[in-house]
């Protein structure tokens, strides 16, 4: 069996060290590590989950996390992966994100009591910073940073760069804030390692260097890499936004679609870093990609792996069962949130109910005014090559009428031209 250092190697984890000697150390146990999220929404989202899934293999591999949540933080703002200042929050809208956060980390790392010293910690930096006297901050941390360091940071530089926006004072200093949060848990927790991605290094270091100049201490830093989708846009968002990781944002089948989408190039690259899979299964996957691309063996393995680990493997089932039915002749079983749940990308058109229950609706007319075809001319010709389905039944050459038996859920036909264009009438 793999080490943990072994296993990060492998997975491409590891972006950057303070200290190569942290890899040998991850491969014992005992240490305690965190990772920060500030709370901007009252959901974590795509973006945020190989921290969670860093956080996850190392409490299995012996090591204790903690999860620091910004109440604190979050009211000033990272300053990094930005181009303009992010907006302030309310004491109460991050209150509100906080309860919204803290259920799906739960999903990934354990903190009951029971683990002891590996159980994982969930802490709200704003608990030692909203009672902190600026001008002892001021005497205690700001003394130990220069302006010339502060403004060689990456995240710093970049906002100076573009002198039309700029950067407040209050993001200028997050990183000795973020500095501070590192110490503040090494003296109250033992922690000595901080991850994030490698956006974050310079703020992580600031900690590191912090540690050791006011507690003659040795601290880590360890980032991830940047992750990407295969054109090298951000990863973690879709046409539609944002992937959120909570099930009222983005539903679970939206979610596993998310990932079954996944390009053939970062395909094994995702299964590395987002699931928990054995190496060999990892690699027999990656030669799948090669060999047989258009059964998507790994898109499938990953948008299973991972939709299990955000909503459990029941949801997970369910949302491969109605998969599997979009296209065949089970969706007339659907009840009416599972047919909009697997259909949420088919655009709907809204009809009187007078005109299906007076059978007069030929199939050539829904088809042109659903959209799917530019005209009935054009939809006749579909149905006589044999490319239109209703409720995924191919139509017969000679055509057919719309009515009340072939209603799903109630009130809906589900139009079909082709392989995968889908329309959906609504008729009320």
């Amino acid at each position: 069996m793999a080490s943990c250092s072994e296993d990060l190697a492998f997975r491409g984890l590891v972006y950057q060290t303070s200290d190569p000697a942290l890899l040998q150390m991850l491969d014992g146990s005992g240490l305690t590590l965190y990772v920060g999220f500030d709370p901007t929404s009252d959901s974590l989202h795509a973006g945020n989950l190989l921290q969670l899934c860093m956080l996850r293999r190392l409490q299995l591999a012996g090591h204790r996390p903690i999860v620091v949540a910004g109440g604190g933080t979050g009211r000033i703002g990272d300053p990094g992966g930005k181009d303009a200042e992010r907006p302030m929050l309310t004491a109460e809208q991050i209150r509100a994100n906080l309860d919204g956060i803290r259920p799906q980390l739960e999903r990934f790392l354990d903190f009951s009591l029971d683990r002891g010293e590996h159980g994982a910690l969930l802490l709200d930096n704003a608990d030692w910073l909203d009672d902190l006297p600026l001008v002892d901050f001021l005497r205690d941390v700001g003394k130990h940073f220069t302006v010339n360091q502060m403004v060689a940071r990456d995240s710093v530089r970049n906002r100076f760069e573009r002198a039309e926006q700029g950067i407040s004072f209050t993001e200028f200093t997050y990183m000795l804030v973020q500095a501070y949060d590192f110490l503040t848990l090494y003296d109250r927790y033992g922690c000595r390692v901080q991850l994030g991605g490698s956006d974050q290094w310079g703020n992580i270091v600031s900690g590191v260097e912090l540690i050791r100049r006011v507690r003659g201490a040795t601290a880590y830093a360890c980032t991830t890499p940047l992750v990407t989708k295969a054109d090298g846009t951000k990863f973690g968002k879709s046409e539609s936004g944002a992937v959120w990781l909570d099930a009222a944002k983005t539903s679970p089948y939206a979610f596993y679609q998310f990932f079954y989408r996944t390009e053939d190039a970062v395909a094994a690259t995702y299964l590395k870093m987002f699931t928990f899979l054995e190496h060999e299964e990892i690699e027999a996957l990656e030669s799948a990609v090669l060999e047989r691309p258009q059964q998507r063996e790994a898109q499938r393995a990953l948008a299973r792996a991972v939709t299990s680990l955000v909503h459990g493997a029941d949801e997970t089932a369910r949302v491969e069962r109605a998969a599997a039915a979009l296209y065949s002749e089970d969706v007339v079983t659907f009840d009416e949130a599972t047919l909009l749940m697997v259909a949420v990308d088919a655009p709907v058109t809204g009809l009187p109910r007078a005109e299906l229950d007076g059978g007069e609706l030929d199939v050539a007319a829904a088809l042109a005014l659903s959209g799917l075809s530019p005209s009935r001319g054009a939809a006749r010709k579909s149905i006589a090559q044999g490319g239109a389905y209703v409720n995924n039944r191919r139509v017969p050459p000679d055509g057919a009428r719309l009515g009340a038996d072939d209603v799903i859920a109630g009130s809906y036909v589900l139009l079909r031209r082709g392989r995968r264009d889908l329309r959906l009438l609504h008729f009320t």
